[in-house]
């Protein structure tokens, strides 16, 4: 009778993981889109993407959250993440102005999606850094929570 209610329990926990990452997947991408034009950003947009991994980990365990995020290319994808973010903030410098500078400020009518030029694109690259390190972080603690020699 108890493995009747653990099946159900799986059942609705599958159902729940299958429901709300797609969700959190759109919200963490929006939030990170329009990071620039409101409250939010790179950041908290990336953690929230990257909450897809604990919920397909509740949803179907270690092994299908590690064979659908693989944990060295989120690693190695993190490094890209960091090398995009500097070459957007380098602009700066190769249009002869400071670190960071804002230099296509002037693309887009503001309130646009595209029109606040690099601000936008360092938002997105440290949308893309956070993602694949907080969850690459996440697959990493659930790995060494489930070996029981580590």
């Amino acid at each position: 009778m108890s493995n009747k209610n653990i099946k159900v329990k799986d059942y609705i926990i599958k159902s729940a993981a299958d429901f709300f990452t797609p969700i959190g997947l759109v919200l963490g991408l929006y939030i990170i889109l329009h990071g620039h034009l409101s409250p939010g950003g790179g950041f908290q947009g990336g953690v929230i993407v990257a909450s897809a991994v604990v919920l397909i980990y509740l949803g179907y365990g270690y092994e299908k959250s590690s064979s659908t995020f693989k944990p060295n290319i989120l690693k190695k994808s993190e490094a890209i993440g960091a090398l995009m973010y500097t070459f957007f903030a380098l602009l700066g410098i190769f249009y002869a102005a400071n670190f960071c500078r804002n230099v296509f400020f002037n693309i887009g009518n503001p309130g646009d999606l595209f029109s606040s030029g690099t601000i936008f694109l360092m938002n997105a690259a440290v949308g893309y850094k956070v993602l694949t390190g907080v969850g690459f972080l996440i697959l990493l603690m659930f790995g060494l929570l489930g070996n029981k020699e580590a």
